[in-house]
């Protein structure tokens, strides 16, 4: 069970380091802006803009080994994961 309360600045930063992780995978990001009907260039203006970091969590969940490679990589428990995406879909912190 994961104790600690996820606010929303520790679920933004995860996000934001789940967008530093897709940008260092040339084929996810790509298929991330294909996804999402962006350009880098605006992906870079809004990279804090809360619906974009959802949408980087929501990408990652999306895929088992995605998932499994980010949550080792920052060394998060997938439920971590979970929870920031539910924090920034505008529920209460968790």
């Amino acid at each position: 069970m994961i104790r600690d309360r996820l606010t929303r600045e520790h679920a933004e930063t995860i996000a934001l380091n789940g967008l530093t992780f897709l940008a260092g995978r040339d084929e996810d990001i790509e298929r991330f802006l294909r996804n999402t009907g962006i350009d880098a260039d605006e992906l870079r203006r809004r990279a804090a803009d809360p619906d974009m970091l959802r949408a980087v969590l929501e990408y990652i969940l999306a895929g088992d080994a995605t998932t499994t490679d980010f949550c080792a990589e920052q060394k998060l428990d997938p439920r971590q994961l979970h929870a920031a995406n539910h924090v920034l879909s505008g529920a209460r912190e968790v």
